[in-house]
């Protein structure tokens, strides 16, 4: 764990021993990678080589100019594929960090071996229920400590990283079913039951795909790592159990 030079930006990058694969965990908008591999490190530890980081304005990797909009995060996982692991890999991601591979997917197949999306919505305008991007911005006290202590900006940025956040999610992401049909490689769809969007827009990603398993887990929310890890989890394995079969089925 340690800080890498992305082709002139300061990120801060992780690596976990194992010599399975690769595979490229995204955690979701406004947190981070500490708060997001040790939820999904259960489910692939065992079977991949696990990379992750901090996207620009995340965590421990600072602001620069054009760092929430979607082709940005897009163009910069790109880049640490092509840079940092230097090989095709599995991705799997939460909320905006499982839009992120579907959009590297659509722009560099060549790059990615399979998907899992959890929680993403492919379109801003995906059912939301009310105001959930308006209104005033709280920062609890422990945001607030743990951005002053991770982040190489100063602590009054924070509250304009969460403004331009809300601002893009108003009106990104953009894509079509027609963007997703051109996703050929496996793809597992995970949500909550009570999602922030509706269940149809998960439901119209999944059939969008040409290669899809969905799973819409009961009694879960958009946390639903948290919400029910166990069975979570169990999917997620039995989704890379199907792959690793497949592979074998193939040789």
């Amino acid at each position: 764990m340690a800080y890498i030079d992305l082709r002139g930006h300061q990120v801060w990058s992780n690596e976990f021993a194992n010599n399975g694969e690769p595979l490229l965990s995204l955690h979701g908008g406004l947190s981070a990678s500490h708060r997001w591999d040790w939820t999904i490190l259960p489910a692939v530890e065992k079977q991949f080589h696990m990379y992750s980081y901090d996207r620009t304005a995340h965590g421990r990797t600072g602001v620069r100019p054009g760092f929430y909009h979607f082709e940005f995060q897009r163009d910069e996982a790109i880049a640490y594929i092509e840079d940092v692991i230097k090989e095709p890999t599995h991705m799997i991601g939460h909320s905006d960090g499982g839009i992120i591979p579907l959009m590297v997917a659509i722009t560099r197949p060549d790059l990615v071996k399979s998907i899992v999306a959890i929680g993403a919505n492919f379109h801003w305008d995906a059912g939301f229920s009310g105001d959930e991007f308006d209104g005033e911005i709280l920062i609890s006290e422990e945001d607030a400590a743990e951005y002053a202590e991770l982040s190489p900006d100063s602590p009054e940025t924070q509250i304009g990283i969460i403004r331009k956040a809300m601002e893009v999610w108003k009106c990104e992401p953009n894509l079509t079913t027609g963007d997703l049909a051109k996703i050929t490689c496996p793809v597992l769809v995970m949500a909550g039951e009570e999602e922030p969007f509706s269940n149809h827009h998960t439901v119209d990603l999944y059939e969008a795909l040409n290669d899809a398993d969905l799973a819409i887990i009961p009694g879960a929310t958009h946390s639903v790592m948290k919400d029910k890890p166990e069975l979570a989890l169990a999917v997620i394995r039995d989704f890379y159990s199907g792959l690793a079969l497949r592979h074998s089925q193939e040789k």
